[in-house]
């Protein structure tokens, strides 16, 4: 069995890979065959001359451009995505602090080949608090409220490679055409794939196994999300580049605006 894993570090997030990468050697789904596509502009990155590890330069592009891109970076290794069986996607700060057998995070296809995981900030609340794009209705990602069921974080997700190159290709195309309209989706990527599940009866795994570090939640820790605070803030690892100050702002107040909604 070989799963492809997906990881993104840019700029100072190259920080979280030495832990993403020797955690998951040791206990994500022992014993399959393991390849790591890192995209990054780290020139330095430890492990890069590991067999297992196939390093594409990316630059920054700056928030929200460096996760609402992310599904666009994925395609441009689509053919050698084709060759596995699993592909899955992590946020940077991610570490596995148990193992993770296949039976617990492969999915099936009753279960639409897909992987994704309930928010930990929005497991317990009302369907109404839950993010989605409700404002933007040309957006792409606009969630009608028949819609509206689970919320999903977009820190995982995954599927048989089939099914993740199809959501790779849609949600690729689905970005750029919000963009060409001058549209982006209130949570980017995240609202995007909520989207894109919302009709599907993927695989959902707990908030455990995208547990908040420092958080206390009524499940077992699987995979732990690292505290960007203690490692300068989501504003410092960010390093929002000047050249999208307009639509950084614009993300802003339309966020604004939802808490009066």
């Amino acid at each position: 069995m070989k799963i492809a894993l997906l990881f993104i570090c840019t700029g100072k997030y190259s920080i979280f890979w030495k832990d993403f990468y020797t955690s998951a050697e040791q206990y994500f789904v022992p014993g399959a065959e393991k390849a790591y596509f890192v995209f990054t502009d780290d020139a330095d990155l430890p492990f890069k001359d590991a067999q297992n590890v196939h390093v594409h330069h990316q630059q920054k592009l700056g928030w929200p451009y460096d996760t609402l891109m992310r599904f666009s970076i994925f395609s441009r290794v689509e053919k050698e995505l084709a060759a596995f069986d699993y592909i899955f996607f992590f946020n940077a700060n991610t570490e596995f602090i148990k193992p993770i057998t296949a039976a617990e995070i492969l999915p099936t296809d009753a279960e639409d080949g897909l992987t994704v995981v309930l928010h930990p900030g929005y497991y317990n609340k009302p369907l109404k608090a839950f993010p989605y794009e409700k404002t933007q209705k040309k957006s792409t990602a606009y969630m009608p409220s028949n819609e509206r069921h689970q919320y999903f974080q977009g820190c995982l997700n995954g599927g048989t490679g089939k099914a993740y190159l199809q959501l790779i290709r849609q949600l690729t195309e689905n970005t750029q055409k919000d963009l060409d309209n001058g549209i982006i989706a209130i949570w980017h990527d995240e609202s995007q794939l909520n989207k894109y599940v919302a009709n599907k009866h993927p695989k959902v795994l707990t908030p455990g196994y995208a547990y908040p570090e420092g958080w206390d939640l009524p499940f077992e820790k699987a995979i732990l999300m690292r505290d960007k605070g203690r490692f300068g803030g989501s504003d410092f690892m960010r390093q929002t580049t000047p050249e999208a100050p307009l639509n950084t702002f614009q993300l802003i107040i339309r966020k604004i605006k939802r808490l009066f909604s």
